[in-house]
């Protein structure tokens, strides 16, 4: 038995219904931390995830931000928000899925772009990442498993971009950006694909402008952190590459880590 977890900014599940489904479909987890639903919670389409056998909890926001989490197994205790993060945004969602190995807390993170970072924009997006290490510092304490999953806008290294000058000066890769992004981790989580594979230049993000896509001009920005118990547990981490190349089809792919039980 196993238990893949995959997170994914779909970037607009209205618009890109059929693509998610194909995708859902396609990837066969257990589990879907979904980011930028971009939609209000009576609006997402429930019922087609449902007949997929998902379990859904939302928090959701008019046209902008939004996530979600499908699990295929009971899902308890949502917590929308971050504690201590007072902003009116949609940007977090945790919950407890009752996995057939034992409970999993998971978590389904949007964080703020933050450009331009001489902006209030630059502030918001350290400011969540404060209140969010705080937050994680404490889930370490129930010494679960935890996997805190999404899309955090952070290029932790050099390699998970296809040029680093290109990236100077840019919210995702500013010095300050990628520090927090090692706090966070800095108390025990580890970085699912760098504990898996780590190889330079896979990326998760690929703009639609200027031909990225075809021109393999990438980021790994959508990470997942695992507690030092899901770390344990951890088998693999797969880039679901091909979900870039679907018509209408997300800039961000799919990011699965697949677990023991």
């Amino acid at each position: 038995m196993s238990l893949a977890i995959a997170t994914w900014n779909v970037n607009s599940i209205l618009a890109r219904l059929p693509t998610a489904l194909k995708v859902l479909e396609e990837v066969n987890a257990d589990v879907w931390c979904l980011q930028e639903i971009k939609c209000e919670d009576h609006r997402f389409p429930r019922l087609e995830f449902e007949s997929l056998g998902f379990n859904v909890e939302t928090f959701g926001q008019k046209s902008y931000n939004g996530v979600a989490i499908l699990c295929k197994h009971r899902i308890e205790e949502c917590v929308r928000g971050v504690p201590g993060f007072a902003h009116e945004q949609s940007r977090y969602i945790e919950a407890v899925i009752a996995a057939p190995g034992g409970p999993v807390r998971v978590a389904s993170i949007y964080a703020p772009n933050g450009n331009p970072p001489d902006t209030d924009k630059f502030k918001l997006k350290l400011d969540f990442m404060a209140a969010l290490t705080s937050h994680a510092r404490e889930l370490l304490k129930l010494e679960e498993q935890v996997v805190l999953a999404g899309d955090y806008n952070v290029i932790p290294r050099e390699t998970d971009c296809w040029d680093a000058r290109a990236w100077e000066g840019d919210a995702l890769f500013r010095p300050e950006t990628r520090a927090a992004f090692r706090t966070l981790q800095h108390p025990g989580y580890a970085d699912a694909y760098m504990q898996a594979d780590a190889s330079a230049h896979r990326y998760t993000f690929w703009d639609y402008q200027a031909g990225a896509w075809q021109k393999d001009h990438g980021i790994r920005i959508d990470h997942l952190l695992l507690s030092p118990q899901a770390a344990d547990k951890l088998e693999r981490v797969e880039i679901f590459k091909q979900a870039r190349a679907m018509e209408k089809a997300s800039d961000h792919v799919p990011v699965v880590a697949t677990f023991s039980e």
